[in-house]
């Protein structure tokens, strides 16, 4: 079945009774397991349909198109980023650089776990990447580290922290995507991990 043309990548509307929760909650459910299995190139909204055992019609009520289902999986998975930063990177009972090996930690974890739905989320992105809700969940991503990096390089001048956070954040992204391309162990990933916050604290360090 063809998409239907149009433009939207929000949802159509949202579920208020708990039957209607339950019924996008198992199109969600389905489209990430076509996803991880199909890849973002043979994802339909006929194959979520087919998945979820509801009809094209019923998943057309809550998302207009297979760009308004991509786009709600990387909303889920922005807000599910966002409160990772604020939980480890706010957390000022901690050293900046414990912080910061705590993030690194997680953050290869979560590449690790989740590779398949990632990376054709990835491919998908230029669906929605201009939206404005995309903007913003960078923005907001961005704000939290520009806050933590001001705590970790206190001394140094706003652009010295600007490069330093970009190298970090740069470089943390292309080493965990590479790196979760392959199935990894927990010894793997506990190792690859530390070697990369080793890395990082020593060049905050030196900063």
């Amino acid at each position: 079945m063809a998409e239907r043309p149009t433009s939207r990548i929000s949802s159509r509307k949202a579920p208020k009774q708990a039957r209607s929760t339950e019924l996008v909650s198992a199109i969600l459910e389905a489209a990430v397991h076509v996803l991880a299995q199909e890849g973002a190139q043979r994802f339909t909204t006929a194959r979520v349909a087919e998945k979820a055992g509801v009809s094209v019609g019923s998943l057309y009520q809550y998302f207009p198109n297979k760009a308004a289902i991509l786009f709600r999986l990387q909303s889920d998975e922005w807000r599910q980023t966002h409160e990772m930063l604020t939980n480890i990177l706010g957390d000022a009972a901690k050293p900046p650089l414990t912080r910061l090996r705590d993030l690194v930690h997680a953050f290869i974890r979560s590449e690790c776990e989740e590779a398949a739905v990632r990376g054709a989320l990835d491919d998908a992105a230029p669906l929605y990447r201009d939206a404005p809700e995309a903007k913003e969940a960078r923005a907001a991503g961005a704000r939290l580290f520009k806050r933590f990096m001001e705590e970790a390089l206190p001394v140094a001048s706003a652009s010295e922290r600007a490069l330093a956070g970009n190298l970090i954040i740069t470089t943390m992204s292309a080493v965990g995507k590479e790196f979760s391309e392959l199935p990894r162990t927990d010894a793997e990933i506990q190792v690859y991990a530390d070697g990369l916050a080793d890395m990082f604290c020593a060049y905050l360090g030196a900063n």
